[in-house]
């Protein structure tokens, strides 16, 4: 039996999973913790890489990194990282980023040129951040790579002294703010320009299929990419499908044929790991909003759905704007989440828990808004994530949504699209092996509109009183 592994080395944690290349079927899988913080040695994935797939690895014919999107990696020239690496959702790159798209002469051009408007999470602006605020370190700077990317070159053998070539995808590179999705090329000068003149080296970007080396064992290297091209490689989703996947943080992207531009920022202008286009929003809270809530009231989160489900849609006027932890869509890095309709006879357990649900998916419907915006029709919502699992959710989301919302089977679909992507790589073919997500849950829009608009016109209402 030919075997390929698939990782997913996401924020929390390294996962592995090994599966058939024929049929995807998955074999065995582990995962091992990563660091928390905004801030990470970027050893320390390597070194959970190690512990998940010890056991695992030795064997496979083939293997791929999905990793975390948009973290800065910065190298000295004998490839050891120069500082901790940051990751997606440090903040601390906020006012760069707004200074950066003043410099190049505002959003539109940024929509333009690279398809993203710069926000705290790109890579460019965390560039700039290094530059203006650790020159030292900025001068040792001799490479820059994303955390794929790293990984990758760690598989085939780099190390501190070591330095193969290092490699990345479209998928990755097109979260940077420096490549281009529609040129497919790099852009240089926008890197120059926000690392104040210096020009360190860049990972060479393979197309979906092409392999990035070999382990010291044999063992293919695959392209890898960024974990949400990951999990549409994963689910291989089709036209009209839309996923929102409820993490800690939240995403909803599809795949389209032409290369986004979006000048408001709203929707990110990715690659995906097929040759294709991945528009996506991504909000800082998604599930994070339920655990939170959970913590309030002193309950677990089997608790905290069976209160709100006590409550009836609307949650009697209570509303949260759940940007718990500052928000990226919109870009409100330092807001805060706030509950509003708080009268005496709707003070109640089971109405915040209420509020704390359809706030979360109140604001995922804002991200399919900008979707839309941009052209995209939903058919049905694929909904991934550990919230996802929930049934009140799966409910309350289509809902909100107004379409249909389908539950793929619960699965790593990030580490098993590395898995495809592997054994896409190694079969040579021209498209991927043909694996299949199974949906296990469906719910249609409700034939009556009416409730699902209620609730999303309150929640506009106390967002715009906040932040419009």
């Amino acid at each position: 039996m030919t075997t390929v592994a698939g990782v997913d080395s996401s924020t929390q944690s390294c996962k592995v999973v090994v599966c058939d290349a024929e049929t995807g079927t998955i074999l065995r899988q582990s995962q091992a913790p990563h660091p928390a913080g905004t801030e990470v040695d970027p050893t320390a994935w390597w070194d959970a890489l190690q512990i998940a797939g010890a056991g695992l690895l030795e064997g496979v014919d083939a293997i791929a990194i999905a990793g975390q999107q948009q973290g800065l990696v910065a190298l000295d020239a004998v490839g050891a990282p120069v500082r901790a690496a940051l990751l997606w959702n440090d903040v601390r790159s906020a006012a760069a980023a707004v200074d950066l798209i003043a410099e190049l002469g505002g959003r539109q051009a940024w929509a333009d040129a690279v398809g993203n408007v710069p926000v705290a999470g790109l890579t460019i602006a965390k560039l700039r951040w290094m530059a203006d605020h650790e020159p030292e370190l900025a001068d040792r700077c001799a490479r820059v790579v994303l955390p794929h990317d790293y990984l990758t070159w760690r598989l085939r053998g780099g190390e501190p002294g070591r330095m193969p070539e290092p490699t990345t995808d479209r998928g990755d590179a097109s979260g940077t703010g420096y490549w281009s999705p529609s040129s497919g090329a790099y852009r240089e000068d926008l890197l120059a320009m926000a690392f104040r003149g210096r020009t360190p080296a860049l990972p060479r970007v393979l197309d979906p299929a092409e392999p990035a080396g070999r382990t010291p064992s044999g063992a293919l290297v695959a392209a890898g990419t960024g974990d949400n091209a990951g999990a549409a490689l994963g689910l291989d989703i089709a036209d009209g499908d839309v996923v929102v996947s409820l993490g800690t943080s939240g995403t909803a992207y599809a795949r389209t044929t032409h290369a986004s531009a979006d000048p408001s920022g709203a929707v990110a202008g990715f690659a995906d790991a097929t040759g294709a286009f991945l528009p996506l929003v991504c909000t800082l809270n998604a599930a994070r909003i339920l655990t939170s809530t959970a913590d309030l009231l002193g309950v677990d989160l089997p608790t905290l759905e069976s209160l709100a489900a006590q409550a009836p849609p609307g949650a009697d006027g209570v509303v949260l704007v759940p940007y718990l932890a500052g928000e990226r869509t919109p870009n409100l890095p330092h807001a805060t989440g706030t509950l509003h309709g708080l009268r005496p006879d709707a003070m109640r357990p089971a109405t915040v828990a209420r509020a704390a649900y359809e706030g979360m998916l109140c604001h995922l419907a804002d991200a399919l808004d900008h979707l839309t915006g941009i052209g995209v029709t939903p058919r049905r919502v694929l909904l991934i994530g550990g919230a996802a699992r929930s049934p009140l959710v799966t409910a309350i989301a289509a809902q909100v949504f107004g379409v249909t919302v389908a539950v793929p089977e619960p699965a790593e679909y990030v580490a098993l699209g590395a898995a495809r992507q592997a054994a896409w790589a190694l079969s040579g073919a021209p498209c991927p092996p043909d694996w299949q997500a199974r949906t296990v849950a469906e719910m249609p829009a409700p034939a009556d509109a009416v409730v699902g608009q209620r609730i999303r016109a309150e929640y506009r209402r106390a967002r715009q009183a906040l932040y419009d």
